[in-house]
C-alpha cells in the first residue's frame, strides 16, 4: 500500500465515521425529539477520496442500507403526519363560527 492509498483509506474510515454518527445521532434525535441545538448542515459530496477500498465496501454497503432503512422511517413518519393533518382541517372544517365575525363600530 502506497502512502496515497494509506491517505486515502484513511479519508473513506474519517467519511464512513462521520456519516454513522450523523445517521445514529439523528435516529436519537427522532427518539427523543427535536433538539433545540440540533443543526441541519447541507452534506456536499467529497471529492478526493477514489473508489471505495475494498475491505471497507461492506462498511458502506451496511451504512447506505441503515441510510435507506431511515429514509423509509422517514417517508412513513411523514405520511402519518399528513394523515393527522388532513383529519384536523376535516374536523376544523365542520365547525360553525362562533360568535360574531363581524363588530358594528358605527353603532
Amino acid at each position: 500500500m502506497s502512502p496515497d492509498d494509506g491517505a486515502l483509506r484513511a479519508g473513506w474510515e474519517a467519511l464512513l465515521t462521520s456519516l454513522e454518527q450523523d445517521l445514529a445521532a439523528q435516529v436519537a434525535g427522532s427518539a427523543t425529539g427535536p433538539d433545540a441545538e440540533s443543526v441541519t448542515v447541507a452534506w456536499t459530496e467529497p471529492t478526493g477520496l477514489g473508489p471505495v477500498p475494498r475491505d471497507l465496501v461492506g462498511r458502506a454497503s451496511r451504512l447506505l442500507a441503515a441510510q435507506r432503512d431511515r429514509a423509509s422511517a422517514l417517508e412513513a413518519e411523514r405520511a402519518a403526519v399528513l394523515e393527522h393533518l388532513g383529519a384536523l382541517r376535516a374536523v376544523d372544517a365542520t365547525r360553525e363560527p362562533r360568535g360574531a365575525v363581524y363588530l358594528d363600530a358605527s353603532a
